[in-house]
């Protein structure tokens, strides 16, 4: 089998920062020798900063086309919920091809900013006039087609999505096209079987718990194949907490806990609303939070009770959700400004062992995007997938720094992308800043989006 190799000066390894080393992978994009401590060769390829690529645990990839365009106030008291009607009206009109246009688009802009996976949570299962496609994973397998358009790593997470709200209320007409029963999810994994491969994974999502019933969670997690994946939103807003207590006398957390499925396959997206003692029982259980900074502070969620969490040992990912952004690095520069904000106090995400707030935040944040993902991604590994970013060491923030600032810097400091190449499973995709097929996905996403603005 063939083999690729890449010499670094620094390479972030799982012990930290490791000074000349040298990856080598094989032809299925698993990185089979680490070599540190040697010299490079006058012929292969050198980088100055490696580092692995972060996993992005929560993608609406449809929500790309209409960013930007719900800022602007309404003669009411804007929210979450307004903002849904809009997205809901807009979800409407996208066809399968314009699906794989804009997720395409999407995903080699995560790729530029350094995201080499990606979980996409989906929800648009059926046509406009609310009729499953001739192929019911048509619009499933176009996004997978985009993630291999673009090189991205993919986790497909088919959507269960059967009521409006709690107490099993009927959809409404404008949540037609997600409308999907146990069955039918069941349907849709068997179907995208086939695309599993060493960089597609196939899991579930229910959307919430307004959305599946715990009857319904219970029986598609029961008939899932182990060691798949299980991401769920879950205490985003008040409302929904208010709306379950309503329901069922427990708030969302404590009602999934009460339940006894929660365990390290599941990703509780958001969980932004939680008591102490939900904090403490879901670092418990080992699922991971999927914590998406830009997009809560876009929909006014609200902030992740972070330091309490991770006092518990809780695991965390981030996701663009909404993509609002696109950058792991805002995503986590947030998170951490997020916190000082509600505490008043600074270096909040941080720990006895490591101090370092970037370096705690990316090595932790890579942990938990491999989980969410089931991946075997995340850290520069034998066994684990070549996905790699390099830095780009001629830009002023990173000049002459020492391997113990590189992280800090690159999160903290200025705004500029200091992503140079990107590889996923050891093929590379961006070199120096560019995507390889930017140029055809730019023009048929421009395209998508002037038939799309007409509307």
């Amino acid at each position: 089998m063939s083999t690729k190799s890449l010499f670094a000066q620094h390479a972030l390894l799982p012990q930290g920062w490791t000074q000349q080393v040298r990856l080598h992978w094989d032809a299925s994009g698993s990185l089979t020798q680490i070599e540190s401590g040697v010299s490079a060769a006058a012929t292969e390829q050198q980088v100055t900063w490696l580092l692995p690529g972060m996993s992005n645990l929560h993608s609406h990839a449809f929500q790309r086309a209409m960013a930007g365009m719900t800022e602007m106030a309404g003669d009411t008291q804007d929210s979450f919920w307004t903002w849904r009607d809009l997205m809901y009206r807009y979800a409407l009109h996208i066809s399968p091809e314009q699906s794989q246009a804009i997720a395409a688009q999407l995903y080699a802009e995560c790729l530029r900013q350094g995201y080499t996976g990606v979980c996409e949570f989906h929800y648009l299962h059926r046509d406009p006039q609310g009729a499953m496609y001739a192929r019911p994973a048509e619009m499933a397998q176009r996004l997978i087609a985009a993630a291999r358009q673009t090189g991205i790593g993919i986790t497909m997470l088919p959507v269960l999505y059967s009521y409006a709200d709690f107490r099993e209320q009927p959809l409404r007409e404008d949540q037609r096209r997600f409308a999907t029963r146990v069955d039918d999810i069941l349907g849709l994994v068997q179907a995208l079987e086939p695309e599993r491969d060493a960089q597609t994974e196939v899991g579930v999502a229910p959307h919430s718990l307004r959305a599946a019933s715990l009857t319904q969670i219970r029986e598609l997690v029961k008939a899932l194949p182990a060691q798949r994946p299980v991401h769920i939103h879950i205490a985003e807003q008040m409302k929904e907490v208010q709306a379950c207590l309503a329901a069922t006398g427990r708030r969302p957390v404590e009602y999934l806990l009460d339940s006894g499925l929660l365990d390290s396959r599941w990703c509780l997206v958001h969980a932004t609303h939680m008591t102490p003692q939900e904090v403490s029982a879901v670092a418990t259980s080992g699922a991971v939070a999927g914590i998406c900074t830009s997009t809560e502070g876009n929909l006014g969620d609200g902030f992740f009770d972070l330091p309490e969490y991770l006092a518990a040992g809780g695991r965390f990912g981030i996701g663009s959700d909404s993509h609002v952004s696109q950058s792991p690095v805002e995503e986590l520069r947030w998170l951490e400004y997020g916190q000082r904000l509600r505490l008043q106090g600074r270096n909040i995400a941080s720990t006895a062992t490591q101090k370092r707030v970037g370096d705690f935040l990316w090595q932790a944040a890579l942990q938990g995007g491999a989980q969410a993902s089931a991946r075997p991604v995340g850290q520069l590994s034998v066994g684990y997938r070549a996905d790699m970013l390099v830095l780009d060491e001629t830009h002023p923030n990173l000049a002459g720094l020492a391997s113990e600032h590189v992280l800090n810097s690159w999160l903290f400091a200025g705004n500029d992308n200091l992503v140079r190449d990107v590889y996923v499973g050891g093929r590379q995709v961006v070199q120096n800043g560019r995507h390889f097929d930017q140029d055809a996905i730019s023009a048929a996403y421009t395209s998508c989006m002037q038939e799309l603005r007409k509307l």
